[in-house]
């Protein structure tokens, strides 16, 4: 460990440190990943979409397209990227692929996506 000289503590508890070390490297894995959700879930548009299909069991770009008033390139490009890091799944039926919510995704977001439906939170 390197002493960090620009610190004004008087007294470092190495163990409560060494400890500390310990547990991030335990969650790392699962940190990052978390990290990597909530960046792509830090857009409004890509929020709202994952929102929807966590709430519908499969939407069409055309739905979101008319759900989000937005134009079926735009909602396209973020499903791509959504569908790139393995929130969501397609699934074909005939000419339309309807998308869901992976398990993963649906983990990590279900309890932000409770909070906004029970508080309605808003700006002040």
């Amino acid at each position: 460990m390197e002493e960090n000289t620009d610190c004004i503590r008087v007294y470092a508890d190495k163990t409560q440190i060494e400890q500390c070390i310990e547990k991030i490297q335990q969650v790392e894995p699962s940190v990052t990943r978390l990290a990597q959700v909530m960046n792509l879930a830090g857009s409004e548009p890509r929020l709202k979409i994952l929102y929807l299909l966590e709430q519908e069991s499969g939407l069409c770009v055309c739905d979101l397209s008319d759900i989000l008033r937005m134009t079926i390139p735009a909602v396209s490009q973020h499903l791509r990227k959504l569908k790139d890091a393995q929130l969501i799944q397609p699934r074909k039926v005939g000419q339309t692929v309807f998308y869901s919510l992976q398990q993963e995704a649906s983990m990590i977001l279900h309890p932000v996506f409770s909070q906004i439906a029970t508080s309605k939170l808003e700006m002040v």
